[in-house]
C-alpha cells in the first residue's frame, strides 16, 4: 500500500489569501498546503479520498494516471469542490468514476453539481457513479475500506481504515465505537487544525491527547492551519511517534 498526502491545509488552504504572516511567508515547501486529501494505491486500486478545490493541481503533481473510485468524508466544498476535473479520468479509462459517499454527501454533490445528474447532460460532463456507503466494510473494487463515523461539530463525518492505515479530518469528537475500530492501526492520520479551541476540529493538544489513546505506532497530522505555526518548529516539538504531514509525503505500508 502507498499513501500521499495531496493536500494537508485546512479550508483556505496555506499561504492564506491577504495573509503576511511568517507562515505564509515562508518559503519551506512544507508550508505550502493544499486542501487536505489522499491518494491510495493498494493491491492495484487507485483512490482518492475527497476532491477539494485543488484536485486538478494535486492530480498533477503526484502523476496520477488512473482513478478507479473517489472516497467522500462529507460534503463540505473544501473536500469535494473538485469534483469535475475527474473528466479526464473518464475519457482515458472510458469508463464511469465511482464515488462513494453517505446519503446526505451525495444529496448534496447531486445539488451542487445538478448537471452531472441531468438527464439530458452537456457533452463532456463529468460521468460519475454515485454509491451511498451503507455497510461496513464496504468495498472499492475488492478492496475493503472499514468507514470511522466521527463527529465536525454536530456533522456526521467519516473516517476511513485501509488495512494498518487510518485516515481521520475534520474531526473534533470520536465515539467509542469508532475508537474500536481504530484499534491495532499502525498508521494514523488525524486533524490537527490549530493551538488554540475551535469548534469543530482537534487542536494540537487534543490531536496529541487523542493520538496517545488510540496508541498508533506512528500518528500524522494533517488538516493544519496557518495558525498552527511553522512545520519545522511544531514538528520540533512533537512527541516521539507523532509527526506533521505535508503536501507529497510518501507513506509505504507492507
Amino acid at each position: 500500500m502507498k499513501v500521499t498526502f495531496l493536500g494537508t491545509g485546512t479550508s483556505q488552504g496555506v499561504p492564506v489569501i491577504g495573509c503576511d504572516c511568517q507562515v505564509c511567508k515562508s518559503l519551506d515547501f512544507r508550508n505550502k498546503r493544499f486542501r487536505t486529501s489522499i491518494h491510495l494505491e493498494a493491491n492495484g486500486v487507485s483512490v482518492v479520498v475527497d476532491t477539494g478545490p485543488d484536485f486538478r493541481m494535486q492530480m498533477l503533481r503526484a502523476g496520477v494516471k488512473r482513478l478507479d473510485a473517489v472516497i467522500y468524508t462529507h460534503e463540505h466544498k473544501d473536500h469535494t469542490a473538485g469534483l469535475d476535473d475527474i473528466r479526464p479520468f473518464n475519457f482515458s479509462q472510458k469508463m464511469d468514476i465511482p464515488i462513494f459517499g453517505q446519503k446526505q454527501v451525495l444529496d448534496q454533490i447531486r445539488r451542487e453539481f445538478s448537471y452531472i445528474f441531468s438527464d439530458k447532460k452537456y457533452p463532456g460532463v463529468p460521468q460519475v457513479q454515485a454509491i451511498e456507503i451503507t455497510e461496513n466494510p464496504f468495498r472499492v473494487d475488492g478492496l475493503p475500506v472499514i468507514p470511522i463515523p466521527v463527529l465536525h461539530y454536530k456533522l456526521p463525518v467519516l473516517g476511513f481504515r485501509f488495512g494498518d492505515f487510518s485516515y481521520i479530518t475534520d474531526a473534533n469528537f470520536i465515539p467509542d465505537e469508532s475508537l474500536k475500530l481504530l484499534e491495532g492501526t499502525e498508521i494514523l492520520v488525524l486533524n490537527a487544525l490549530q493551538k488554540e479551541s475551535h469548534i469543530s476540529h482537534f487542536t494540537l493538544d487534543e490531536a496529541v491527547h487523542m493520538a496517545r489513546k488510540i496508541g498508533a505506532k506512528q500518528t500524522y497530522f494533517t488538516h493544519i492551519a496557518h495558525r498552527l505555526g511553522l512545520h519545522e518548529q511544531v514538528d520540533r516539538e512533537l512527541p516521539a511517534g507523532i509527526a506533521l504531514a505535508y503536501d507529497g509525503l510518501e507513506l509505504t505500508l507492507e
